[in-house]
């Protein structure tokens, strides 16, 4: 459906504007997050994703968070709102994400914190990666991507 590609090109236009842009998976900011030893080093990766003026999350939602992630994302979304721009992408709905994190109350807050002045784009239509794909797709393949089954969505918060 181009989720990641939107987000990329998204990305790439902020930064040919001037600006800073952090671009990942959402797989790579838990792991680097739960990878910190210490406060400092905890401190020093909250810094990393603080700064730049547009941080793009690829795949939120693609599986179930560790422990602790749900209060990561929470500060982190805590300390760019009305700050920084945030971008996320996901294949799942936004009712789905307190089971996702593990954690109803800190996905509450953190939808309340995102969604205030949030842009979504809901995209719908076959994979954009199927659609690639020869003919001979087996069938579970072809029903994901049958338009009618499939929805995906990008979400950015603006700064004020």
């Amino acid at each position: 459906m181009g989720k990641s590609c939107l987000a990329q090109a998204i990305g790439h236009a902020v930064i040919r504007a001037g600006f800073v842009v952090l671009y990942g998976s959402v797989f790579d900011l838990v792991r680097e997050f739960q990878a910190d030893q210490s406060p400092a080093e905890a401190q020093r990766t909250l810094v990393k994703y603080l700064k730049p003026d547009l941080v793009c999350v690829d795949d939120f939602g693609m599986k179930h968070f560790p422990p602790k992630s749900a209060e990561t994302l929470l500060e982190l979304i805590v300390r760019r709102h009305q700050n920084r721009s945030t971008l996320l992408t996901s294949n799942r709905p936004i009712e789905e994400w307190g089971q996702l994190l593990g954690d109803v109350p800190a996905a509450t807050a953190i939808l309340d914190r995102f969604l205030q002045q949030a842009e979504i784009i809901q995209i719908t239509g076959r994979s954009y990666r199927l659609r690639q794909a020869p003919s001979t797709a087996t069938e579970p393949e072809k029903k994901a991507a049958d338009p009618e089954k499939k929805s995906s969505g990008l979400t950015a918060e603006k700064k004020r």
